[in-house]
């Protein structure tokens, strides 16, 4: 554990952003999820909707620094082709 005062605050501030951060990537796997389950269901206009909102979640979490931009654009990537196949 940390003496100095400055030291101290800043493990606070690191434990505050820690849980921001992870409240985040909660959010991005939970939506991933449902988008996949919807998929797998064979629930076509739902994933598209899905979808959507998952690429909403991913592109907050890149704007806020959580996901590295290329990163979040890989993901989003990724669920648009695995829709593309399932439409198909």
């Amino acid at each position: 554990m940390a003496n100095i005062k400055s030291a101290m605050k800043r493990i606070k501030v690191i434990e505050k952003k820690t849980l921001r951060n992870k409240m985040v990537k909660t959010s991005v796997k939970t939506s991933v999820k449902k988008f996949e389950t919807a998929l797998a269901a064979g629930n076509v206009e739902e994933a598209k909707a899905l979808l959507s909102a998952a690429s909403c979640e991913i592109d907050k979490a890149a704007s806020k620094g959580i996901l590295h931009k290329n990163a979040a654009s890989r993901k989003k990537s990724r669920l648009s082709i695995a829709l593309n196949k399932a439409a198909n």
